[in-house]
């Protein structure tokens, strides 16, 4: 398990050849070639698998006119493809005012910055850095905890995904980013083994998914602990604190870490990335577990699957690298970014996507778990909102990802389109305007093609 690839990859399953060849039309597949002729190929991106021509709403159409719901979205797609109220925000700016150079402010940078500062946990006094990805909002967090603190290390977890540039795949544990030919890391980025009770990697029993705590006493937890000491000069922790594979972390987990981090003096920098912002039922995605990150990193959906955004905020005592570049950027406090994300907040606000994700998620785990009883196969059905996992098994036990992308390619047949991660786990993570039919046809679909596979 450690180190092994959580995002799916649909390029490289032995399914991808036969299904494009029997369902991807002319138009898209000389898309595709023109693509890959242009791109320097690339695990996960290039070659591509169609092409597409339209994205709205919870749709994705390809060039040949086929249609596919997607769960997939790279979890940029809360508020759905193609907002209208986020499109005409966004030309009510290009009129007003598309560009600000570092030297001068400009009033939407400053007043995203006060929004996201006062809707964090992370409490008064809160300060915020814009960067043009959630990857570039990692290194400055990184940044951030190596100047607060003194100290250059970081304790992570193995397969989690913190970004592309060589700090985030550092402090990240997917082996598609770290290995390869790439080369050294940077020093100090300690790993242990992450929260994943249904696989504990310690070897822990668990009953339907749910950890034994008697038996495992959080394991996971203690490691952290452990490392944290035994290390002695850890700047911060970098962690999910909902994986997006996913999994939802056991009761206490974060409490004690927490502790373990106040105790030996490093930060806690959360990596809300692909889950926050309302996606697994609270606006982020840590406020359940009743801990408060040091430093809190957003993007994807912040620029409303429309613009690249990531925003980094620190609480109060932080602010303390005013003679460093933390994260110098062209595009750090570009207006038209800003709106986006201001109008993003303001939708998830007034439509009330955070209770929405929440129902709507429920419901589904709770009618998956009854397709689980039925078909078989299923280890477990997991997940917080709108972020849900199917983990299939074969009868002994073991991970069956020959299913899994079995059940992927058959529900691209029916116009339903989600990953796999760890191989094995069907990832459904709609946006969170879906609509209850929608979301039904969709489950229905998985049903189907669970029983068909």
């Amino acid at each position: 398990m450690i180190g092994e690839r959580s995002e799916g990859d649909i390029n490289l399953g032995p399914r991808r050849a036969d299904w494009a060849e029997r369902r991807v039309g002319p138009r898209s597949r000389a898309l595709v070639e023109r693509d890959a002729r242009a791109f320097l190929r690339q695990s996960l991106s290039t070659p591509c698998l169609s092409a597409v021509r339209k994205a709205e709403g919870i749709w994705i159409e390809d060039a040949d006119g086929r249609r596919f719901m997607d769960f997939h979205g790279n979890s940029a797609h809360h508020i759905g493809y193609a907002h209208p109220r986020l499109k005409e925000a966004l030309k009510r700016q290009l009129d007003d005012l598309t560009f600000a150079p570092r030297r001068f402010a400009c009033d939407e940078a400053a007043e995203l910055a006060e929004r996201l500062a006062a809707l964090s946990p992370t409490g008064p006094g809160s300060k915020v850095l814009f960067a043009p990805g959630g990857s570039e909002g990692i290194e400055i967090a990184l940044k951030l905890a190596r100047v607060a603190t003194g100290r250059f290390k970081t304790v992570s977890f193995w397969d989690a995904f913190h970004g592309a540039g060589f700090g985030a795949v550092s402090v990240g544990g997917e082996s598609v980013f770290r290995s390869h030919g790439i080369g050294p890391l940077l020093a100090g980025t300690e790993h242990v083994a992450p929260f994943a009770c249904s696989r504990c990697p310690y070897g822990f029993p668990s009953r339907s998914g749910a950890p034994d705590l008697d038996a495992c006493r959080m394991a996971c937890a203690r490691m952290v602990r452990y490392a944290l000491e035994k290390e002695g000069d850890v700047a911060a922790v970098v962690a999910e604190p909902v994986r997006a594979v996913p999994y939802v972390p056991p009761p206490g987990f974060w409490a004690a870490v927490r502790q373990a981090c106040d105790e030996t003096g490093a930060l806690l920098i959360f990596d809300e990335i692909p889950t926050g912002l309302g996606k697994t039922g609270a606006l982020f995605s840590h406020e359940p577990f009743g801990v408060t990150p040091d430093i809190l990193v957003l993007g994807k959906a912040l620029g409303g699957a429309m613009l690249p955004l990531a925003a980094v905020i620190a609480r109060d005592g932080l602010d303390v690298a005013a003679d460093r570049a933390l994260g110098h950027y062209t595009h750090e406090k570009n207006p038209l970014l800003a709106r986006a994300g201001l109008t993003v907040l303001d939708i998830i606000r007034d439509e009330g996507l955070v209770e929405r994700a929440a129902d709507l998620g429920a419901y589904a785990r709770g009618r998956l778990e009854e397709v689980a009883a039925r078909v078989g196969g299923v280890a477990e059905v997991r997940g917080a909102g709108l972020l849900i996992g199917v983990e299939l098994v074969r009868p002994d036990g073991t991970p069956d990802a020959d299913r899994a992308e079995a059940v992927l390619y058959a529900a691209l047949e029916r116009g339903l389109s989600f990953k796999t991660t760890m191989g094995s786990v069907l990832t459904l993570s709609p946006p969170l305007t879906i609509a209850r039919t929608d979301l039904d046809r969709a489950l229905g679909i998985v049903e189907e093609c669970l029983t068909a596979c």
